[in-house]
């Protein structure tokens, strides 16, 4: 009888951890997700400004020597601009499904919705409100946190920003190098 407890006691142990280990990897997934969607969308939105505005920074005071410290840079990129950006982007979420990669198991969160109108293969995503809200507050937690660090890649070009942004500074993709880069 003890014999029994105790091998009822590890199985229920081991079902514990499993659950937990994969609700962990669920909430790792989803948080990844959003951060790369989030990348996709803002550089989405600063490619439709004009590159050729121009906006003036720094302070309007005239220093001891006459001059002033004032610069001018592209108001796409501006911090202006991108914390305007950043007040809307997670509503954005809702034109995500998600999508389970067969060979891992693991999840991933690719467009459902096209920006341009134009049709789209939805074979392989799965749309679920549920999916969509858990994708729209992981969005909203990142851009709460990490707000001074998408301000700081965007408001400069920078390569890779879904690996530098959502991996190396804020590690909610650990296992990002293994997602393939894709391109909207």
């Amino acid at each position: 009888m003890r014999d029994a407890a105790l091998l009822l006691a590890s199985c229920v142990v081991v079902c514990f951890l499993l659950g937990f280990s994969r609700a962990a990897r669920q909430g790792q997934d989803i948080r990844c997700g959003a951060c790369r969607a989030l990348v996709d969308e803002m550089e989405w939105a600063i490619s439709l400004v004009d590159p050729k505005k121009m906006i003036q920074t720094g302070s309007f005071r005239i220093n001891p020597d006459g001059s002033q410290s004032i610069r001018e840079v592209p108001l796409a990129r501006s911090e202006g601009n991108l914390l305007e950006l950043m007040e809307s982007v997670c509503e954005r979420m809702e034109d995500y499904g998600e999508r389970t990669d067969p060979s891992t198991n693991r999840k991933s969160y690719i467009r459902v919705k096209s920006r341009t109108g134009e049709a789209m293969d939805l074979s392989e995503a799965t749309l679920d409100s549920r999916v969509t809200s858990s994708l729209k507050f992981a969005c909203e937690t990142i851009v709460e946190h990490h707000e001074d660090e998408i301000i700081e890649f965007f408001a400069y070009e920078v390569d890779n920003v879904k690996d530098k942004l959502c991996s190396k500074r804020t590690d909610l993709c650990d296992h990002a190098l293994n997602i393939p880069h894709d391109e909207l």
